[in-house]
């Protein structure tokens, strides 16, 4: 399973420090059960053993069945406190569907009352489901769909677009945007949605790059490269070390340099409720706020102060688009 998730996550740049799969609990579980039981938790069900939480609001949680074997709750209490002995994490955030609502409310509330005085910076980050037009996926089914496929489809039809815009692109070059774009269009669509609403998947609508999607913000930042390439690096360094800011009077700049103030803001708000959505939504707005300044206003003037200034901005403005990608595993290509 290990080897076929890593590819997909070779794809989407994401890395793992660790692993360790249930079996690695194994040995830890019967210390567990036995706290359990000296600290009079534990209640015995037709030789199941399992904890009261009627006074929480919630149902009874087994912790192992009448054979003796355990259950998911117990290999989570021993995985949580093998996380805090190993890592002392300050948070320890477990981002599994909402139809596990209940099983983590049980089992934060059995920690808690084993007098673990953390188990409240244990936290369950429930998303929504993903389904097709015909249903509910089932792989028993044979109604599903595999996000290989889907980041494979959409790389596929991103050079499909660069080759008929640019048939004489160097291949490696094509290859290389095709990848940074068509995986950024299925990841950008994803983290776009709020993370608890349900949601039905078109192949019509990931692969759709027209509006408020991936592509367009990457090539709202490849644009704001090629600016700077265009101001040349004399300009972009006296940008950097200063500017005047009485040539940045105008609405829209006004309105840019609103948005970029506040991405600090947005990122700690995305943090604090664990909605990726809300970085993305804001990247989409710095977005369209320069592509207004860059049609209203014209940036390489002859004036070197205005020019200075207005280069600045769109400095300020490709970092914070570019930090913003960054955050959301996505690629910032400066050229498309």
């Amino acid at each position: 399973s290990l080897k076929e998730f890593s590819r997909v996550y070779d794809m989407l740049g994401i890395t793992y420090d660790s692993y360790a799969g249930e079996s690695f609990y194994s040995d830890k579980m019967p210390r567990f059960v036995k706290e359990l039981e000296e600290k009079g938790l534990l209640e015995e069900d037709n030789g199941a053993q399992l904890v009261r939480l009627d006074d929480y609001g919630l149902t009874p949680a087994l912790i192992t069945k009448s054979d003796g074997s355990t259950l998911y709750i117990t290999r989570d209490i021993a995985a949580a406190v093998y996380r805090k002995e190993t890592y002392d994490f300050y948070k320890n955030i477990y981002v599994v569907a909402s139809q596990q609502n209940l099983h983590f409310q049980q089992w934060i509330q059995i920690l808690e009352l084993m007098g673990y005085d953390w188990a409240r910076s244990c936290i369950h980050v429930p998303f929504g489901l993903v389904s097709l037009e015909d249903g509910t996926m089932s792989t028993r089914e044979g109604r599903v769909v595999f996000l290989e496929d889907v980041l494979n489809g959409a790389v596929d039809k991103t050079r499909e677009i660069i080759k008929e815009k640019n048939p004489d692109a160097d291949a490696e070059t094509v290859e290389d945007i095709a990848k940074a774009v068509g995986i950024g269009a299925v990841v950008f669509n994803e983290l776009s949605n709020y993370r608890i609403k349900d949601y039905v998947f078109s192949w019509e609508h990931v692969l759709n790059f027209e509006g408020e999607t991936g592509p367009y913000v990457q090539y709202t930042h490849a644009r704001a490269c090629s600016i700077l390439r265009n101001a040349g690096d004399d300009i972009v360094a006296k940008a950097k070390a200063g500017f005047d800011a009485k040539y940045l009077t105008g609405e829209s700049a006004h309105e840019l340099s609103r948005l970029l103030y506040e991405l600090p803001e947005v990122i700690v708000e995305a943090g604090e409720k664990y909605e990726p959505s809300i970085v993305t939504r804001h990247i989409v707005d710095i977005a369209q706020a320069f592509n207004k300044f860059y049609h209203d206003e014209h940036i390489l003037v002859d004036n070197e102060d205005e020019k200075i200034a207005k280069v600045a901005m769109v400095l300020a403005a490709k970092s914070a688009i570019r930090n913003g990608l960054d955050l959301l595993c996505m690629k910032a290509p400066e050229k498309m």
